[in-house]
């Protein structure tokens, strides 16, 4: 006997000769399950689905992602920080605020149509363990202040005319996230000029 654990045994059988055991990389299973809610809807999201996108084997997986509310949560993690990211260095960058908004802008659009297939699914909740869906909140609302002291900074500069900030910092992202809704590749609209317009509509003479 080789004293090898029944499900290891059985994991070694169904591993093509020769295949090491494969170090799995969480952005890789966040782009099979963020692939998996493209193709499927978020009822596709499975650790069989997944572990199969990622050639791996179920006991594989599952040892590293025991349910499918683990597979969303890795999912949102990898999203929320890259989008994190991307605004930090918006906000960073040594320009003008009306070329920073021109740029949040264009990223969310960008956001929203990239992550069309499950932005639902983060807005929702559905699937997403509770302490996900907890750090979902306290991201958003963070994610929500940094938008709001741009505009807010928009307006005193005169790029924006004065409102009200909140109404109208929720009125600038509610613009951008519902493209996620309505954007079909086979419309033959392109992601660059859908921003271009929702720039134009809030600053003439940026169409």
């Amino acid at each position: 006997m080789s004293g090898q654990p029944p499900e290891d045994a059985a994991e070694a059988a169904a591993r093509p000769r020769g295949r090491p055991r494969m170090v799995i990389d969480l952005d890789a299973v966040a782009d099979a399950v963020a692939g998996l809610v493209i193709d499927g809807g978020d009822k596709a999201i499975s650790i069989v689905g997944a572990a199969e996108r990622l050639d791996v084997s179920r006991a594989t997986l599952y040892r590293l992602v025991p349910t499918k509310e683990d597979l969303v949560g890795i999912m949102f993690e990898r999203a929320t920080r890259q989008q994190t990211e991307v605004m930090d260095e918006v906000i960073r960058s040594a320009t003008t605020v009306r070329d920073k908004l021109i740029r949040l802008i264009e990223m969310q659009v960008e956001a929203a149509v990239r992550m069309r297939g499950y932005m639902p699914v983060f807005f929702g909740g559905e699937g997403l363990p509770a302490d996900v869906f907890e750090r979902w909140h306290v991201w958003s609302r963070e994610y929500e202040a940094t938008w709001h002291a741009c505009v807010e900074e928009a307006m005193a500069e005169g790029v924006l005319e004065p409102a009200d900030v909140v109404t109208t910092t929720r009125l600038l992202l509610g613009m951008c996230l519902w493209v996620s809704r309505w954007f079909r590749p086979e419309d033959g609209i392109e992601t660059e000029h859908i921003a271009r317009v929702a720039v134009s509509l809030i600053l003439p003479g940026n169409a």
